[in-house]
């Protein structure tokens, strides 16, 4: 079993760069694909980016390609999400998660996810 803890989030202006953690207990971190979602007000959860076990293998929503970049640190059970020029768009509540499945694929379906975190708030301002 994986739990995810986010942490990272914070408020910035409209170009700016956070990095968002997700550090993970359990023994089975290193065996099991990991992605981030977001939900903004009033909006339904939606993909942002997934990785691998291996993290050789990773995933964007078009919408943060060439702009996030999603890594994994398994001698730390923790994934990250850095974000770079974020925009008013990207405001919302992210959420870590982690499949159950070992070695199962990394995908951008929020269903085949069976651990959550809490969540944690990004603000970006115009």
């Amino acid at each position: 079993q994986v739990q995810p803890v986010e942490s990272g989030g914070g408020s910035v202006q409209a170009g700016g760069s956070l990095r968002l953690s997700c550090a993970a207990s359990g023994r089975t971190f290193a065996s099991v694909a990991m992605g981030w979602f977001r939900q903004a007000p009033g909006k339904e959860r939606e993909f942002v980016a997934a990785i691998s076990w291996s993290g050789r293998s990773t995933l964007y929503a078009d919408s943060v390609k060439c702009r996030f970049t999603i890594s994994r640190d398994i001698a730390k059970s923790t994934m990250y999400l850095q974000m770079n020029s974020l925009k008013p768009e990207d405001t919302a509540v992210y959420y870590c998660a982690a499949r159950r499945a070992l070695f199962a694929v990394a995908t951008t379906n929020a269903m085949e996810y069976d651990y959550w975190g809490q969540g944690t708030q990004v603000t970006v301002s115009s």
